[in-house]
């Protein structure tokens, strides 16, 4: 298999989780903690000012999950740090949340150890069905929507530690690539980086012939909708990398146009690819009290997991970095409670 394929095979299996009627996928969850309190649970939308005038017309006002713990409704002048959670591709805040088992999974953590912290997972589905967190006047700019808006209004509506010692980042999937390039361009905004098995930290090769004509015959949203799980997945992808206002009603050029590689469409998500972009982010990386990735050793995305370690690594930055025994989701509720919880706790200033 040549790179490029073995590229492209791992952003199938990091893609293709589950099926287009959005199954929820299997993961082990593990036991719940007796005498464990409970949190509570928030669902509040916030406003996005920098999603404002998107040209896909997607949510400027987010869904978002908050997860207060056990003691913030009893100690009224306590402050918390905060743990923002990021999402994957093609599920929404809501799904994740059953895919990691919260609450139970945070109460379990609190109940195990973990000092208490507010967890909020923001919500950024779009019409091709992901932000890819990313900077875009078509998509909306998600990057700036979790690293600005949504801190904000956190910070303003809930007892916060609002300093970025005492926030942290973390995602799976492309929650995980979110969590890589908002961490790298917004390390004065979190202080400590957990990533989960992220996808899109290099660019993949050209699709293949039958997806890249089924993209060729994509006339408006309604026609994305219709197509098969990868092909969308470029779609999102054209959508937040090399997006195009003059071209209504999809605004985004593809990567392959009638058979023809586009060089400057490349070129554009080249420039989208952390593993392309780190060097110019050390500075900005070693301002972290502690950096984890974590990846399934089933997982065809380990490869340019281990990869971006080995770039930190090499620039003298102490990142921790685990290939455990599992495929891309099957242990994400585990890790959740036992090792990203456990994470913050340590490394965000109480």
């Amino acid at each position: 298999m040549t790179r490029a394929s073995a590229v492209l095979a791992a952003l199938v299996a990091a893609v293709c989780l589950s099926s287009i009627a959005q199954a929820q996928v299997a993961t082990e969850v593990p036991p719940v903690v007796a005498g464990a309190r409970p949190v509570t649970v928030e669902r509040i939308k916030v406003h996005g000012k920098s999603l404002e005038g998107n040209l896909e017309a997607n949510a400027v006002d987010r869904d978002v999950l908050v997860f207060l713990p056990p003691g913030y409704r009893e100690a009224r002048k306590r402050r918390y740090p905060v743990v923002y959670a990021l999402h994957g591709y093609f599920i929404g805040a809501e799904q994740w949340s059953g895919e990691i088992h919260v609450p139970q999974t945070i109460e379990g953590a609190f109940a195990t150890g973990s000092r208490e912290m507010i967890v909020v997972l923001p919500d950024s589905k779009t019409v091709h069905n992901g932000s890819l967190y990313s900077s875009s006047v078509t998509v909306g700019d998600f990057e700036n929507f979790i690293a600005r808006d949504l801190v904000e209004y956190i910070d303003g509506h809930y007892r916060t530690l609002p300093k970025r010692e005492s926030r942290g980042l973390v995602g799976h999937s492309m929650g995980g690539y979110g969590a890589t390039r908002i961490g790298m361009k917004h390390a004065d905004v979190f202080g400590a980086l957990y990533i989960m098995s992220p996808c899109c930290l290099s660019v993949y090769p050209p699709p293949p012939p039958e997806i890249a004509k089924a993209l060729d015959e994509v006339k408006t949203p309604a026609d994305s909708a219709k197509l098969p799980f990868f092909a969308r997945a470029i779609m999102a992808s054209s959508a937040a990398w090399s997006p195009n206002p003059d071209k209504p009603p999809l605004y985004l050029d593809l990567p392959v146009v009638n058979g023809e590689p586009q060089a400057g469409v490349r070129e554009k998500w080249v420039a989208n690819s952390p593993l392309a972009f780190v060097d110019q982010y050390i500075g900005s990386l070693r301002r972290y009290a502690a950096i984890a990735i974590d990846v399934g050793d089933q997982d065809g995305l380990r490869v340019d997991a281990a990869r971006l370690n080995g770039e930190l690594r090499r620039y003298g930055i102490d990142s921790t970095f685990e290939e455990y025994k599992g495929t891309h989701t099957s242990a994400v509720a585990v890790r959740f409670q036992n090792f990203v919880l456990p994470f913050f706790s340590k490394h965000l200033v109480p």
